[in-house]
Parts: structure tokens; sequence; C-alpha cells
């Protein structure tokens, strides 16, 4: 069946770059897009009017909020130290804080946030702090069920380590432990889950390969997943200069930066994706003021994915995206924080990059706008995402500018980007399939899904004391919640 979706302005593709058709039409059948323009010729069977809106291709979320964020428990604490792993609970046997019912539940929750917030494709990241190591095969073979169900194309796989962060308050040191039986354990689990999902035709699950931040990895780890990913034509995903701790780490343990170290074992190429690259020469917090790091990346083809918002909750930035662009490092973008809200990691990675290099079109919302799709579906090997253009896959969305908060209109592309919210999102196509009409994901219990999703925050928040090393400062770990997590005002009843 041919569907004709018409609206007061399309965000199409031409000759190579986006172009705006106002009060467009897009046709499309099954999972393929026909025509894209202001006169389309048809014919159609169906037609929808999405009226004062824009159509956009949906957004390709590269470090997708997969679960309950803990950015919220951690937010405002000025002692960090106390959400690492202590001596005592890596000593006891790390285990699993939730159950895995719970650990399911979070993918169906997380993957319906991010359908709502217009995400039509997404390589999800998930915390692994409370987890005795990574993610487990039954917990991911669950979450590729939910984004069958919903229709939410996923790059997945179950992310692995060997190590973890061990915080000591007799030294105050903060050091990498070994987690005895992981070393190649959790590579295994991956592999499996990549070779069962490999052949998958319905171009919604992909196995990828995405082990957990580097200073967590052996060497011998790292090297064997690359192998096995060029073996098997897969992407890789692998935190990396992303912090202080880390870049000492790798300093001193492989007497180079973190980009340099991996260039060295032969970890970078066009198929891997680095999220954050903050620490790399000319960052201000390290002496290499050069551009060595820039070269390496731009050199392996090697993608950065920009997630600017988490960083700035914190008061970091990239240094900074124009510069990377200028560069002709590929860049890509991802939420990696709740709300998992592209158009505002637009807006605020825009701003920080002004902020380091004043106002110039690398920092500008049509660079940002691009990395979110086009970026994305570059680093993904996929020509036919990103684009809305004939022959290009059935993924788009619809963002409202009806509603009375996103005020005046005037360049489309440039409204939504400066003035609209994950929220204003209210129709999404993916793969052909409509994923959300009206605001609505089919078949899901929207009352239900928050009050489960605030019971599994809650206990998730509380395992944290377990695991804490002021947690067991207390003696048995029942240090109260109220008074482990710091607040900067009085709470009372």
């Amino acid at each position: 069946m041919k569907t004709k979706v018409t609206a007061s302005a399309i965000i199409g593709y031409r000759n190579g770059h986006n172009v705006i058709y106002r009060n467009g039409s897009l046709i499309y059948e099954g999972d393929r897009i026909l025509e894209v323009g202001v006169q389309v010729k048809g014919p159609w069977d169906v037609q929808l009017d999405l009226g004062e809106a824009v159509i956009c291709p949906g957004f390709i979320d590269m470090n997708a909020l997969g679960d309950i964020d803990h950015e919220l428990f951690y937010a405002g604490q000025s002692d960090s130290e106390k959400f690492y792993w202590s001596p005592r609970y890596l000593a006891n046997g790390p285990h699993e804080a939730m159950t895995p019912e719970e650990e399911a539940f979070k993918s169906l929750y997380a993957y319906a946030q991010l359908i709502s917030h217009g995400v039509t494709t997404a390589m999800p990241i998930t915390s692994v702090y409370h987890k005795r190591a990574g993610e487990t095969l039954e917990e991911i073979e669950a979450a590729a069920q939910y984004a069958r169900r919903l229709g939410l194309r996923v790059y997945l796989g179950p992310s692995y380590l060997s190590a973890q962060h061990v915080y000591d308050p007799q030294t105050r040191q903060l050091s990498v432990q070994p987690i005895v039986g992981e070393d190649g354990e959790g590579l295994e689990r991956a592999k499996a889950f990549a070779l069962e999902h490999e052949r998958d035709t319905d171009d919604i699950v992909h196995p990828v390969m995405v082990p957990e931040r580097v200073e967590l990895q052996s060497q011998g780890t790292l090297v064997e997943t690359k192998r096995f990913a060029r073996e098997h034509d897969l992407p890789v995903r692998l935190h990396a200069a992303q912090g202080a701790f880390e870049y000492r780490y790798i300093m001193e343990h492989h007497h180079m930066p973190t980009v340099q170290y991996l260039d060295s074992i032969g970890f970078l190429d066009s198929r891997t994706l680095i999220p954050h690259a903050l620490y790399t020469s000319g960052y201000h917090d390290i002496e290499d003021q050069s551009d060595d790091d820039l070269d390496v990346l731009r050199d392996r083809g090697s993608i950065v994915i920009h997630c600017p918002l988490v960083y700035a909750r914190g008061g970091k930035r990239l240094e900074s995206f124009a510069r990377f662009r200028r560069h002709g490092i590929r860049l890509c973008m991802g939420s990696d924080t709740f709300p998992p809200d592209m158009l505002r990691n637009i807006r605020a990675g825009s701003a920080m990059s002004q902020s380091v290099d004043g106002p110039s079109p690398d920092s500008g919302y049509r660079a940002f706008f691009e990395a979110a799709t086009i970026g994305g579906a570059d680093a993904l090997g996929r020509p036919d995402l990103g684009r809305l253009a004939p022959g290009c896959k059935a993924d788009f969305i619809a963002v409202s500018l009806a509603d009375f908060g996103v005020g005046t209109t005037g360049d489309p592309l440039t409204t939504i980007c400066m003035m609209a919210c994950g929220s204003n999102v209210f129709h999404s196509v993916i793969n052909g399939r409509t994923a959300m009409s009206d605001g609505v994901i089919p078949g899901l219990d929207y009352d239900a899904l928050r009050h489960k999703a605030q019971r599994y925050y809650d206990k998730f928040r509380a395992s944290a004391i377990e695991r804490s090393s002021f947690g067991a400062m207390s003696g048995d770990g029942s240090l109260d919640a109220d008074h482990f997590f710091q607040t900067p005002y009085d709470i009372v009843g």
C-alpha cells in the first residue's frame, strides 16, 4: 500500500545535502520512500496530513540510553567516589542487583522513551556498576525482543569488561581491579549474540560489539574484539578518551595517550566508534596541545560519538565539535542520558561548540542536525538511513509546530533545533511501520510503565549503598539512603 504523508514542511535530501520542502509531501510503500517533494506525482492509496509540523529523518542515537538513568541520583553529589565499588564488595563477589525480569523491563521502558523522543535507530548503552560484570545474554535477548515488539531499529550487543573501578577509603585512591572469571567470558557472550543475529533479515536487530570503557579491558580482549569484528564486518563502540582518570591510567600503563594506544594495537579503523573523545590532544586539561590525536582519528576514519548534554551537566565539553569537524573527523550524535532528546542535545552542543570557537557554520544547527541523522547513518554504513529521498528507508518523524510552547516559526530546521524538544515529536515511522501516532505508541500502558520504572529506579538507587565504600563504612552497609544521597536542601515528610 502506498501512503502519502503531508505537512507544512519536510526536510528532504537532494544532490548530497538537506533541502526544505514547504507544504511538502512524501510517498512511501513498504519500508521504502518513493517520492519526496512539493508536488509529488503518485499514485497513492492512503493520505495522512500531519498539519503544522516538520517531517524529518528520524534521529540516529549512537549512544542511546538503554536503561533507567542513574544520572538523576548522581547529580549534585560532591563525593562521586562513593558510587564506585568498594574493596569489600569486590572481595565478597559482585552480583546482579536487579532480577532478570527487571533488567528485561528496563529495555522496554528505555526503547519506548527513545521512540517517543524521535529516535528511529539506536545503539543502546546501559550502566554496569550494578551488575556482576557487563550485560547478560538473557537481558540482551530480551532487549532484542522488545525492539522487535516496538519496531525500534537497534544495533545491539551485550557490553563486557574484565575489571571495574574500585575506591579504597583508607588510601583515598581509585583503581582498576580485575573481576575474577571475567577476562574473556564477556567477550564470548558478545560473540555468541553476534553469531546468533548476524543473519537476521528484518532490519530491526543488528549485532555490534560494545566493550565497556577502555581502561576496564585487557589488551588481549581489545585485540580479539577487533579481530572478530573485522571478520564479521561489525561496528565496534568503545568508550575512550572520556575522562581524567582514564587518561592518567592509560598513560601510566601504556606510556601513551588513549587514542595513540588504541592505534598502536590496531583497534582504530572506519568501523570503530568512540563516544566522547574529550581527552584528546588540544584539550585544556592535558599537556599535549597538538592535533596529533585528531590526525589519527581522521586518518583511520574512526567516528566520534558526541554526547553534549551529559557532559554539559558536569561542566565539561568537547573542544570542540567545530574543531573536530574542520579537521575532517567523522561525527555522529548520542544522548547517553535522560531524556534521550536529540533536539536538546543539538541545542546544547551548538552552544558549547560556539563557547569554544565562536559562531560558525561548523557549530550551527545544520551541522549538528546532520550529525544526528546523516552522520549516524554513515557511521553504520547505511546510506539508506538519515535521509528522506527516493529509495531510502521509510524512517521519519513529525515534530509539531502547533504547540504553543514552540512559539513562532521561521526556517523549519532552525525552528525545531532552537525551539522544539523531544516531547514535540508526535508521529514516528520506522521501516515503513507506524511506531507512534498522535504521541502514543500502540499497546503500551503508560501509567503501568511509569510506576514500574519508578520501582526499578528506587531499587537501582538503593543498591549503590551496598557496593560503596561509604556504605561499607557503616559496618553492615545499612546506611540510610537519605543520608547517603546528599541533597542541597531539607526533605520533609
